[in-house]
């Protein structure tokens, strides 16, 4: 009897399917976890598996007043530190002395992408509570967030059910390898946390200035896109000088909420070969347009940016 009872035990605890609450909306979750991300104030170390390549480091989050800034601190060199504010993004590098300062029309979390609008979700994917696990010592709720159609990747969002906070997020190929984790090892929510200010000059420190444009008017765009998968959306539009180059290189935005493409438009150059590339969850395709050379690249299933690629033409006079 005492060995049966040992064996029932064994069994419990190696149990692989978790109760959970089968009526918990995973979209309701996101929208929680949406909330809490822009609003909380946490702080944890994170590894970042991309490529091939882990990277661990300190997260730190910080928020007030609906504003809110970002922190990543490198535990390995090259050491450095990247925060984001707004749409404005500043890596330090502590052995060279260098700070690279990034402008962007949007703001790009580090750990996750999300529309704003929740809801629109259901029409791409099928959103649903898959299960239960715990991360970094915190039960969290499994999102399974599957695509209905072959044009963007499936993802699973582990987030903890007492904060809502994501502490773990899955990026998967379509014959279902992943492609890229951003895992916490611990997280700890705190009730507030300093901000930095990014733009202080530190002694002789090397600045540098990068993509420094504004949004404008897709009207003004150089080409048409003929075939665009549903739910891309243009997010925005710039028109950069480029050093050495007399022609300026028009770059469009897409997003679907997760995932983003970008498209450039630049002079033809011999140096690099037309086709499909692909580097880890990022695939690009490049292909000539007359003189001009187009380069569709995002975190997508090739298919994706290849069939935007070709259904691109210039626009008419």
């Amino acid at each position: 009897m005492i060995k049966v009872l040992q064996r029932l035990f064994v069994l419990f605890c190696f149990a692989t399917t978790p109760v959970y609450a089968e009526n918990t909306d995973g979209l309701i979750l996101l929208e929680k976890m949406s909330r809490a991300m822009k609003n909380l104030n946490y702080q944890g170390t994170v590894a970042f598996m991309k490529n091939g390549q882990l990277d661990t480091m300190k997260y730190i989050h910080a928020a007030k007043d609906g504003v809110e800034q970002e922190r990543l601190l490198s535990l390995n060199s090259p050491m450095r530190e990247v925060i984001r504010d707004s749409g404005i993004v500043s890596c330090t590098f502590k052995e060279t002395q260098k700070r690279v300062i990034n402008h962007r029309p949007v703001s790009q979390s580090f750990i996750l992408d999300l529309p704003r609008q929740i809801s629109s979700l259901s029409a791409l994917y099928q959103v649903k509570v898959s299960g239960e696990a715990a991360v970094a010592m915190r039960p969290a709720l499994v999102v399974d967030i599957e695509p209905r159609d072959a044009f963007r990747y499936r993802r699973k969002i582990w987030i903890d059910k007492e904060q809502a906070l994501p502490l773990k997020v899955e990026v998967y190929s379509l014959n279902g390898t992943i492609l890229e984790q951003v895992v916490f090892t611990d997280i700890d929510v705190e009730q507030s946390i300093p901000f930095v200010q990014a733009d202080k000059r530190n002694g002789d420190m090397e600045i540098q200035h990068i993509h420094r444009v504004h949004s404008e008017s897709f009207d003004k765009s150089s080409f048409t896109l003929n075939f665009l998968p549903a739910g891309f959306n243009k997010v925005f539009f710039t028109r950069m000088s480029m050093h050495k180059s007399d022609r300026p290189v028009d770059h469009l935005l897409l997003s679907d909420g997760f995932s983003s493409i970008s498209i450039y438009m630049d002079d033809k150059n011999e140096d690099i070969e037309s086709g499909l590339h692909t580097v880890g969850s990022v695939n690009s395709f490049t292909r000539l347009v007359d003189d001009s050379m187009v380069t569709v690249m995002g975190e997508v299933p090739a298919k994706t940016v290849e069939l935007i690629a070709q259904g691109i033409s210039f626009a008419q006079p």
